[in-house]
């Protein structure tokens, strides 16, 4: 039986005030699935990214759509073979429908138990940035004693891959507008201005070279970056166009054992080690807000709506 609740939605590309508040309907979960009563979602620079229409080609969207991937909440119902997931159950992760919405679907191996002591909107804010930072960190590699560069470090995937990177014994520089740099040191980050002259910053304050980066912003770093490694395979962007014309990747596909990065995310910010702080949380119907403030960039940590 399909569920009616309120949702943000888009009936066509452009600019934030696409954005309004709706109605739309929420299918019991399939296999695999679970449904889940929103509590909170986080907003990621993809969010605004496909309803401006910039990732039609390779993402396009069937109107009206809703907007969203990470999402925290209660599970309301699961599907027939979901035995390891009760309704009641306080969970977190990536939904499989838009999160900016009361009721959202998710599948099972893409959600994770959240611990009392995690609040709502931190749960909401971790999925894609802890999802997404283990990731590209996996792909790079690296051992420790190692160095590497996080452009983008104050935004809500370099905060949690600079700490992840730091708990796994490496030299971390991060890159950040000069007000987030006691930030990014409180983290155990060296921080550096980005823009022109960036690769000439870098040098300035390591020792040994750079041994990888990841771009977490897209806004051009890609050229000092790849100039700072000497190899663009030890360059993983998770934001710029330009990527494939330096042999760039990008940070490609998902893990395989999502839900165990989750838990074991979600366990280090409930034990304190890493923390994940939240810029600004909205509720549903200021999305647009939320979006407009996500593509300005400079927010520290993440932006969250709050459905309830």
């Amino acid at each position: 039986m399909k569920r009616i609740c309120r949702a943000v939605m888009f009936s066509e590309y452009g600019d934030a005030e696409v954005l309004r508040v709706g109605r739309c309907e929420v299918p019991d979960p399939g296999p695999g699935q679970v449904r889940i009563a929103v509590r909170a979602a986080g907003v990621n620079p993809i969010d605004w990214k496909v309803r401006s229409g910039v990732m039609a080609a390779v993402m396009p969207v069937r109107f009206p759509a809703v907007p969203g991937v990470d999402v925290a909440g209660i599970v309301e119902s699961v599907g027939p073979d979901v035995t390891d997931v009760a309704v009641g159950d306080e969970v977190f992760g990536k939904a499989a429908s838009g999160s900016y919405a009361e009721l959202a679907l998710a599948s099972r191996d893409a959600i994770a138990v959240k611990p009392a002591t995690v609040c709502w909107e931190v749960a909401a804010a971790l999925p894609v940035a802890g999802v997404t930072a283990h990731h590209a960190l996996a792909q790079l590699r690296l051992a420790q004693g190692e160095t590497i560069v996080i452009d983008g470090a104050a935004g809500g995937v370099g905060t949690v891959a600079a700490q992840v990177a730091r708990l796994r014994g490496l030299t971390v520089i991060g890159t950040a507008g000069p007000r987030n740099h006691d930030y990014l040191r409180s983290l155990g980050v060296v921080p550096v201005s980005y823009g022109d002259g960036l690769a000439d910053r870098i040098r300035a304050v390591v020792t040994g070279g750079v041994d990888a980066a990841v771009d977490a912003s897209g806004r051009g770093s890609l050229p000092a970056l790849v100039e700072l490694t000497g190899n663009p395979d030890r360059v993983i962007t998770l934001a710029d166009a330009s990527a494939q014309s330096l042999g760039v990747r990008f940070a490609y596909g998902e893990p395989d054992d999502m839900r165990g990065i989750l838990t074991e995310t979600i366990a280090l910010v409930a034990a304190g080690v890493i923390t994940v702080p939240i810029a600004r949380a909205y509720p549903l119907t200021d999305a647009a807000a939320a979006h407009r403030d996500s593509q300005a960039g400079h927010v520290r940590g993440k932006l969250v709506l709050a459905p309830i």
